[in-house]
């Protein structure tokens, strides 16, 4: 199955998002004999490089923030192996390798491709109804037959993502689906058929599209700016169809409707967000959430067998549970719960419904990510902040770990610096963490420039949200660099709040969580310049989506920042209202937003950079994509222009929210290496490439302290 739960993006909009793709050139075959991780030679340790962290190996969705999502892993009938895709970038070609692998779950066997090839499978999302394209990885999860000799799963091959069948001995595979669109999701019937889920009206519709552009395109609410002027497809036009193959001979039927239950996947399946285990015996346990944020309480129940019902009672039951698991004789439950100090610890429990308490069995800062049962164990993704990403086991007794494989073993001759926990409340009482990294031989005492990073720091320290900040190679380059994990959404304050829409009031209202994440960071950074550890006067911040919008927030309202990027820009007064579309204008409005014919200045000024450009002198980096980036950046990019103030806009083509092309994400970390080196450090790259780009930024440093002198004799 190929599905993710919500995320949360630019002031507190949910956005939902279904499988969708994304292609490139072929990889390299010298970069693909890599996908298989081998120990790496005992050396001395070395300091990091952005292309360490481009080329980590990916199991799954690569930002934890997504824990309690669909796992990217499948354990055998038998319970003897599980099987997984591997995503390893390739920045030479611009392309991903692509691996699937089934390792033995207790013998000591090497891992072992059965499948390899085809190119990135990303998300599409819907918004306001409408399918958009996005950048962020999908989630593919394999399914093993009933009979454990083949693992179907989907591959994209040619601009088309299809159902794929591959001998788990690797003897071979094949395609066994020719859907005209791309397929969503799979799994096996009894009978040995692959069941699977497209939207067949999808083409139909396209063509409609192309025929009323003869006449011209309508501009109505199916237009997404930002996507271009060819209307998009409505997602309620386009309903997910369920099919049944025979992956024998390809013929195929319409699923029955008991068939196309054991696909899931879907709208509805994302949208509920609920939590659900059944045992042999047909009992049932599901998590009910209380309220709409991650913070919210919620139930756990389970049902009897004979009609009745029994709610787990303590506390430690009723908020934060990720993954929900019967053991394999049905009488005791397992759960795991985000739990701690903003939710910064994991947490395993084993509970026997009908008894009082829940046994805790693992309490760890580590992510752990995609959880599923085999036997008396859990098969987990578990990394945490200088560990990558490794596939273990987890003793449900005794919450012992034991290593599958670790992905990623070449960072054992890395030294990334020293990481430490930091906890602290805001000025709204709400608990906010971060990871303070601090670079390898720092000399003690000595004040270094520190880096914010944004807004999720949990599992391994990559590059923040979006992964465009590459924490442990700012590290390297001289920087303490400050890891955020966002405290819960001020609106999560308010039990009464039952819907998005006034969930998203009231974090806008008076702009009341920009002020609270504004608080957050402040603190954070404080307890840092306290320590002695970072200059106040060198603090950079960056963020991509609800990053971004706080980074662009604070440069109005805070004079802590020396230097910023941003990785998505901007809310503005016309752009909300014309540069998004119809849609996201309505939207807008509905939770606040003045309209275009009604300006509200008072409203803006605490947000607009457009309204503030005169005053703010921060410089500003603007990385973007040419989806949606750099149309809402214009009215704030030319409004700092104009004033003079240094900043810089570079348009990623075909790239979305979030960057996906190998080639891309490498030149995105060193031009931010680069920035913060300049204006936090004063320091330049000497290579005859990057020459032109320091000339520019020189010459904006010169402007931008003409015009403080001009201010100041103003």
């Amino acid at each position: 199955m190929v599905v993710l739960r919500p995320l949360t993006f630019v002031a507190g909009v949910s956005a939902l998002l279904l499988a969708g793709a994304a292609s490139a050139e072929a990889a390299s075959p010298t970069a693909c004999a890599e996908i298989l991780p081998r120990p790496p030679a005992h050396v001395a340790k070395r300091t990091i490089v952005p292309r360490d962290l481009v080329r980590l190996r990916d199991v799954g969705y690569p930002d934890p923030i997504l824990m309690g999502g669909p796992s990217p892993l499948a354990v055998s009938p038998d319970g003897r192996r599980v099987a997984f895709v591997i995503n390893q970038a390739d920045p030479d070609s611009n392309s991903y390798c692509r691996a699937l692998v089934v390792v033995p779950i207790a013998a000591a066997s090497a891992p072992q491709i059965i499948d390899r090839g085809g190119e990135l499978i990303t998300i599409t999302d819907v918004q306001r109804g409408m399918f958009v394209r996005g950048g962020f990885p999908a989630v593919v999860t394999p399914v093993w037959s009933p009979d454990g000799h083949w693992v179907a799963y989907l591959k994209r091959v040619e601009g088309s993502t299809q159902v794929w069948r591959a001998r788990a001995d690797g003897s071979g595979a094949e395609s066994v689906t020719k859907a005209p669109a791309d397929v969503e999701a799979a799994a096996w019937s009894g009978n040995g058929r692959i069941i699977y889920t497209t939207r067949p009206a999808k083409e139909a519709i396209g063509k409609a599209i192309d025929r009323e552009g003869r006449s011209g395109w309508l501009y109505d609410e199916r237009v997404v700016t930002f996507s271009g002027a060819r209307p998009q497809i409505r997602e309620a036009d386009a309903p997910l169809v369920a099919f049944s193959v025979d992956p024998e001979t390809g013929a195929t039927t319409r699923a029955s409707a008991q068939d196309a239950r054991t696909v899931g996947g879907g709208v509805a399946a994302l949208l509920s967000g609920d939590l659900a285990a059944s045992a042999r015996d047909g009992r049932r346990a599901w998590v009910e959430p209380r309220g709409l944020s991650s913070s919210s309480d919620s139930d756990l129940s389970v049902s009897d067998g004979a009609g009745g019902t029994t709610v787990c009672a303590p506390a430690i039951c009723h908020g934060g549970i990720v993954g929900l698991w019967w053991m394999g004789d049905g009488q005791e439950l397992l759960f795991l719960r985000r739990q701690g100090w903003n939710k910064g610890e994991m947490a395993l429990y084993r509970w026997k419904p009908g008894t009082a308490e829940p046994r805790p069995v693992l309490v760890t800062p580590d992510a752990l990510i995609g959880c599923v049962p085999a036997g008396e164990r859990l098969v987990c993704i578990r990394e945490n902040a200088t560990t990558p990403r490794r596939v273990v086991t987890i003793d449900a007794a005794s919450g012992r770990s034991t290593l599958l494989l670790d992905l990623n073993p070449e960072f054992a001759n890395i030294d990334l610096g020293h990481v430490e926990r930091l906890e602290w409340r805001n000025s709204r009482g709400l608990e906010a963490w971060g990871d303070l990294v601090v670079p390898p031989g720092a000399a003690p005492g000595k004040k270094l420039p520190l880096i914010v990073v944004q807004y999720s720091s949990r599992g391994f320290l990559r590059g923040g949200t979006g992964d465009e900040y590459p924490i442990f190679a700012l590290a390297a380059r001289g920087f303490a660099v400050l890891s955020f994990e966002r405290p819960s959404f001020v609106a999560s304050l308010d039990p009464a709040i039952k819907d998005w829409t006034a969930f998203a009031a009231a974090n806008q209202r008076d702009w009341a969580d920009r002020r609270s994440l504004l608080s957050a960071i402040e603190t954070g950074v404080r307890m840092v310049v306290a320590r002695g550890i970072a200059d106040p006067a060198r603090i950079g911040i960056t963020g991509l989506s609800d990053g971004a919008t706080t980074v662009r927030f604070a440069l109005i309202n805070s004079k802590m920042f020396s230097a910023a990027s941003i990785s998505t820009c901007c809310l503005e007064p016309w752009t909300v209202n014309t540069y998004a579309g119809i849609a996201f204008a309505e939207f807008v409005r509905s939770v606040g937003y003045p309209s275009l014919i009604r300006p509200d200045p008072d409203f803006w000024r605490p947000m607009s950079i457009a309204q503030n450009a005169a005053r703010i002198d921060t410089p500003l980096l603007m990385q973007l994509d040419d989806d949606d980036g750099y149309l809402l950046a214009l009215e704030a990019f030319e409004s700092l222009r104009e004033y003079g103030k240094p900043v810089e806009m570079y348009v990623f083509p075909g790239e979305f929210h979030a960057k996906w092309q190998p080639v891309h994400r490498l030149a995105i970390y060193e031009r931010n290496l680069d920035w913060f080196d300049f204006w936090l450090r004063g320091t330049e790259d000497p290579q005859p490439a990057k020459a032109a780009q320091y000339a520019r930024w020189r010459l904006l440093r010169e402007r931008a302290r003409r015009a403080t002198v001009n201010d100041r004799r103003d």
